[in-house]
């Protein structure tokens, strides 16, 4: 009988303590952060949120995808902390939109475009003019929303002939969704080359080999800029993932991935200065398919 009481009182007692918790949970969910961020950041990001998360105890959620295609998301949900787009060109977007606030913008790091082939390079791609090579595979994310595609129609629209965009498109055998799938064309063999980013190299090295683009070749130089949107309902909690984002610590982390820091890193990769960010609207003939 006594053990019956104890278990009964013991169960009372997890109970009471459950009832207790819903005040606590509430706490815990307002401690969160949600985030819309283009893939070109992906694996830097995904590690200094989790480094976040264990320092702070803050969970950040991330919804990764094409920067365009997750600012439609945020602004169709109307919701979401911080905008975290893969270039320039989506930040100015938001802008325009209204939907972040313009005075949290800070750039975290920068990005330069380059071919991207599959380890070894089987396909002998030593130039941006061998994507016209007949029987090549080759593959750019969709620049309707995605960062990487609108740098690569940039620079096929400034040094190809309208023959050799001809001979490209009789190539492209796909339109990707975000970077990181740009970059899986190669890691899984489904492309011969992309034009993707000099960082693609360093998320897949086993799978994955960057050619340089010629510094001709190289029209501007991208940047991963990060600012807290409108729609936040804790911006205190905002402003403190950035600026870890933006600390030594946050820093580290990108650099890990062989992300360029300051602008003079990417110059000197490039071999030349170059200009930096901007925006770039594809022509129709690329965007409607």
């Amino acid at each position: 009988m006594k053990a019956c009481v104890r278990i009964c009182t013991v169960f009372c007692l997890i109970i009471a303590a459950a009832n207790m918790q819903p005040g606590a949970a509430a706490g815990a969910d307002q401690q969160r952060l949600m985030v819309f961020a283009g893939a070109a950041g992906r694996p830097p990001t995904e590690e200094a949120a989790k480094v976040f998360e264990k320092k702070t105890g803050i969970r950040v959620d991330i919804n990764f995808g094409g920067s365009g295609y997750v600012l439609s998301q945020m602004i169709l949900g109307r919701q979401g902390d911080i905008y975290f787009p893969g270039s320039s060109d989506y930040m100015e977007a938001a802008r325009k939109k209204n939907v972040v606030l313009a005075d949290t913008e800070r750039r975290v790091a920068y990005l330069v475009s380059a071919l991207n082939v599959q380890k070894g390079n089987p396909k002998n791609i030593r130039s941006l003019k061998d994507l016209t090579k007949p029987g090549l595979r080759i593959a750019i994310a969709n620049p309707d929303g995605v960062c990487v595609g609108l740098y690569a129609v940039e620079i096929i629209e400034r040094h190809f002939t309208s023959g050799q965009k001809a001979a490209l498109r009789k190539n492209l055998i796909n339109y990707t969704e975000s970077c990181e799938k740009t970059a899986t064309a190669i890691s899984l063999k489904a492309a011969d080359a992309v034009i993707g980013w000099s960082v693609f190299s360093h998320w897949d090295p086993e799978r994955i080999e960057t050619v340089p683009l010629k510094k001709d070749e190289v029209i501007r130089m991208g940047y991963i800029p990060i600012a807290i949107s409108k729609f936040t309902k804790n911006r205190k909690l905002a402003q403190r993932f950035i600026d870890f984002v933006l600390s030594e610590e946050g820093k580290t982390i990108f650099r890990k991935y062989h992300y360029f820091m300051t602008q003079d890193e990417a110059f000197d990769w490039i071999g030349a200065k170059k200009p930096v960010g901007g925006e770039y609207a594809a022509p129709a003939e690329w965007t409607n398919k």
